[in-house]
């Protein structure tokens, strides 16, 4: 009997340490949205966000972080962890000269900004209201 209880609680122990590791389930939607002007299509987003894209059809892109939702945009979308995005963003800034995106606080914020600016790009966790453009949606 003490021999199988101690089973259960290295069970119960291996059980809880599995859950720790584990990346908690994402609940809410990434919505990447851009101004009207600019012309580009959902495969050109990892680009955009990459650096390896910085003009679409003559128009200067100017993307935007939503530090809001910045989590949930880069495992949804880009596949990275914010240590690794950071790494690259400082690798392209030294080896290449650019700059990396613009880092907006909320939502709003991303929103106001893609509707007045020609090229900009940016990505939200709330549906849009009308009239935003919606690139894509994960």
């Amino acid at each position: 009997m003490k021999l199988q209880a101690h089973r259960i609680r290295y069970l119960l122990c291996c059980a809880m340490a599995l859950v720790a590791v584990l990346p908690a389930p994402s609940l809410a939607d990434v919505y990447v949205i851009m101004n009207a002007s600019l012309m580009l299509t959902p495969a050109d987003i990892t680009s955009v966000y990459t650096g390896d894209k910085q003009l679409a059809g003559g128009t200067k892109i100017r993307a935007l972080d939503n530090h809001a939702g910045q989590g949930e945009f880069l495992s949804k979308v880009l596949q990275l962890n914010p240590g690794r995005y950071d790494s690259l963003w400082t690798m392209k800034s030294f080896r290449d000269g650019l700059t990396p995106p613009t880092v907006k606080s909320t939502d709003a914020d991303v929103i106001a900004y893609v509707q007045t600016t020609p090229g900009a790009i940016g990505y939200v966790t709330t549906a849009p209201p009308p009239g935003v453009v919606v690139l894509r949606k994960y």
